[in-house]
């Protein structure tokens, strides 16, 4: 099961806001900026406005993609997707026609297993991109056969359509995959639920929002999501990596705090309850695939940015794909281990109340935050630890940058 929310494009004419980080902080009044606020330190992901190179990136779900082309946009590169008649599988191509550069997105299925483009009808084969005719210049076009467009490699997997952003190997292949995406959800009987949405603001922020130390016990506490549990007001937190993975960990939890001079700060209501300890696979009624992941803390992150959030009977997973320097794709995805009547008794909890209490006005918080952040410069606190942990992740896993945008294979 799948659903989806989208926005508007965005109007082209207003003027553009730039929501990417700022490598340079701009002079301002006050005090002098600091060393050390700026990236230079993460001198890769600095660069990483459009993210990585040699990735799989979830797009549309699958069912949206029919005979009718679907643009997308991934880490810079415009692609059309579209389903082939000749196999039912679906295609990538780089949407612009070679000939005049108008997108094959807006284009015709004048022929089985080919698009065409609309202004001179030149028609490509989806399957390897090669120019099959040239409808304006008759069966015998001398062009044809010359010209091809470039194709992307595609997989659907867990609903969602997959675009490979990268070098292919050595015997012309992509990696699996199945390397991109949580082994849990490739080698278990699962449900889901989802939204597919693009936001404001540079995949950056949005992925160091998911995984970031601090920000939920405050920004979160209004969320009608936690109106039943008590958030905290601070805790110690210290980062683990694991089979590719940072998992914060709470080595203490503080529920209620006196600042001096200031006074006294706690979520804690009568109609509240204490959470589970942060361990989501050693409570009692743990599902037994969550069980096994043994994490040490419930938030963990990865490349190329997928954020994972186990609860005891469910995980809520994050994708944070680049689509230009101020704008992501964020897929979410709630998950369940089950089937049967567990299966669908979530189905029915997922359209009723996570799709709009979590999935909805709980990341729309974070939505908010990610708009208007304004950094660097910035000034980084001690629970930022998982920030800079994240950065230095990507620096020590030799990424390669998407700097400018490729047109596929």
């Amino acid at each position: 099961m799948t659903t989806e929310a989208t926005r508007p494009a965005p109007d082209e004419s207003a003027p553009r806001r730039e929501r990417r980080p700022r490598r340079a902080p701009a002079a301002e009044p006050g005090p002098p900026v600091q060393a050390g606020s700026d990236w230079s330190n993460w001198s890769a992901y600095d660069r990483a406005e459009l993210g990585f190179r040699n990735h799989w990136y979830p797009a549309v779900w699958a069912h949206e993609v029919g005979r009718k082309p679907v643009p997308v946009t991934i880490a810079g590169e415009k692609v059309v997707l579209v389903r082939d008649d000749r196999s039912g599988g679906i295609r990538g191509l780089h949407d612009r026609c070679p000939h005049r550069g108008v997108p094959l997105s807006l284009g015709r299925r004048q022929f089985p297993g080919t698009i065409s483009c609309p202004y001179h009808g030149w028609t490509y084969d989806l399957e390897d991109g090669r120019l099959a005719a040239v409808i304006t210049d008759g069966p015998d076009s001398p062009i044809c056969g010359k010209i091809s467009v470039a194709t992307y490699p595609v997989e659907e997997r867990l609903g969602l359509v997959f675009v490979y952003i990268g070098e292919l190997g050595a015997d012309g292949t992509p990696p699996p995959v199945e390397d991109d995406i949580p082994a849990e959800l490739t080698d278990n009987t699962l449900v889901l639920g989802g939204r597919n949405e693009i936001r404001d603001g540079n995949w950056r922020f949005a992925a160091e929002n998911g995984f970031d130390e601090g920000h939920a016990k405050y920004l979160h506490n209004t969320a009608l999501w936690r109106l039943f549990k008590v958030m905290p007001t601070w805790n110690r937190t210290r980062i683990v990596e694991r089979h590719g993975w940072l998992i914060r960990v709470q080595d203490e939890v503080h529920w209620e705090a006196e600042f001096p001079g200031v006074g006294s700060f706690s979520n804690k209501r009568w109609w509240k309850r204490m959470p589970l300890p942060d361990r989501p696979g050693k409570n009692g009624d743990a599902n037994p695939v969550i069980a096994a992941l043994d994490l040490p803390g419930f938030v963990s992150i990865r490349l190329p940015g997928i954020l994972r959030v186990a609860y005891p009977q469910f995980i809520h997973y994050e994708w944070y794909v680049p689509v230009d320097a101020d704008h992501v794709r964020y897929v979410q995805l709630m998950v369940r281990f089950e089937t049967g009547w567990k299966a669908a008794a979530f189905k029915a909890k997922y359209l009723t109340a996570i799709r709009w209490l979590f999935h909805g006005q709980f990341t729309a918080q974070d939505a908010w935050m990610v708009d208007v952040m304004d950094s660097p410069p910035e000034r980084l606190y001690r629970p930022d630890l998982s920030l800079t942990a994240w950065r230095k992740h990507v620096e020590d896993a030799g990424v390669v940058v998407q700097t400018v945008a490729g047109r596929g294979h």
